[in-house]
């Protein structure tokens, strides 16, 4: 069962406002602020935007005279929702040093009383269809917080640690194998009844695939390092021209977060500076990445209806998995209507999805239907390679 679906909202509220604030209470106050690259947002902006959406999609119109924490707060605190109306800069939100994160604290707690004593009062079917939007927001902010903290640390030159014993990449893999795929007609996509689900998992429908072979095992550190000793890096026959590109303006000889220091690889985790050990599961890899050690491996990537078929074989959930799937509109998808329609559909161009879920997901937030989208440059994200056999 989604956490949104469960039937006492109001402690499913509760509880998803208390797990943000818990990801944060090991930050500093400085570490709340800094934004060091533009797709990172800082913690301090996350406990901002989602608490902004339930006042703004919740409270303004449902609460009967409710007044607004702060004026500014609509204009500081919108990510992207132009039917809401100006927003700050992407871009521009690690310069945003006020209000305060005492402030923003405040703004949590206003909101969330207001919120407690709506919820008490009984949900109609628009309400709750929208709390449960909020909630599954919140719960991707939640992964987010993680990973742009990650982000933050890991581009301090000291590498602080986060947690002692919160690494979250040091699993292996508990299965092995192939897995075999018949060809035929298959159906993917969320079901109409199936609980909460975001609207570009719709709609359900057919799907052809011919017969093929998925690894039910991650790609290992490991092997990673063989692909790069191999010189893998100024190889171009092995890259996408678009990564061919990424690679030489960028100068990437790795994924994010490993770094040689006297012959040895090292990564940064949320526990620190550790050895890389060949036998855990790989992170950090940008699709172009995972591209080229499919091909350096004379294997392929799965298509994401080929990953969803195969997926209740899989032994899926530690990282997400980068797929061949461009993100495209399902069959008859119809973006909804105002500014919850600008949650996904828009984004549906330049874009490579992502299946699964990952060591950061928040609990009860994974599903086999979720479909995760991400530029193919991106290496931030807890994300992983499984292979599919060439044929």
């Amino acid at each position: 069962m989604n956490f949104a679906d469960q039937p006492d909202y109001l402690r499913s509220y509760s509880d998803l406002r208390r797990l943000s604030e818990a990801i944060c209470a090991p930050l500093y106050i400085e570490d709340h602020v800094p934004q060091p690259a533009a797709f990172v947002s800082p913690p301090k902006w996350h406990l901002a935007h989602t608490t902004w959406f339930f006042e703004e999609f919740i409270l303004k119109p449902y609460k009967v005279d409710y007044k607004v924490f702060h004026e500014d707060f609509s204009f500081m605190f919108n990510s992207y929702y132009n039917t809401i109306g100006k927003r700050v800069f992407r871009a521009d939100r690690g310069n945003m040093t006020r209000p305060s994160l005492e402030h923003v604290h405040a703004y949590r707690q206003y909101v969330d009383q207001h919120m407690q004593g709506l919820l008490k009062q009984g949900l109609s079917n628009q309400l709750l269809s929208l709390l449960k939007i909020g909630i599954n927001h919140e719960q991707q902010h939640q992964e987010l917080l993680i990973t742009d903290l990650k982000y933050i640390l890991g581009h301090n030159p000291l590498f602080p640690i986060y947690k002692e014993q919160g690494a979250l990449v040091n699993d292996t893999n508990t299965s092995q194998g192939i897995i075999g795929i018949d060809e035929g007609v298959y159906e993917i996509g969320a079901e109409a009844n199936s609980g909460f689900t975001f609207d570009n998992e719709h709609n359900r429908h057919k799907v052809y695939v011919n017969a093929f072979e998925i690894e039910n095992k991650l790609v290992t550190n490991g092997e990673y390092i063989d692909f790069i000793k191999s010189g893998a890096y100024s190889t171009h026959n092995l890259w996408l021209d678009d990564a061919w590109a990424w690679i030489n303006e960028n100068k990437i000889n790795a994924p994010m977060y490993w770094h040689k220091i006297d012959g040895q690889w090292f990564h940064f985790t949320l526990s620190g500076l550790q050895p890389i050990n060949r036998n855990e599961i790989l992170s950090h890899v940008s699709h172009y990445e995972a591209a080229g050690f499919a091909a350096f491996a004379e294997k392929r990537l799965p298509t994401e209806a080929e990953w969803e078929i195969a997926s209740p074989k899989l032994d899926w959930g530690k990282r997400w998995e980068h797929s061949g799937s461009a993100y495209l509109a399902y069959p008859s998808y119809k973006k909804p209507d105002g500014a919850v329609g600008e949650y996904n559909g828009k984004f549906m161009m330049n874009q490579m999805v992502l299946r699964g879920a990952s060591v950061a997901t928040s609990p009860m937030h994974s599903r086999n239907t979720y479909r995760n989208f991400f530029q193919p440059n991106l290496q931030w994200q807890f994300s992983g390679i499984r292979l599919v056999k060439n044929g």
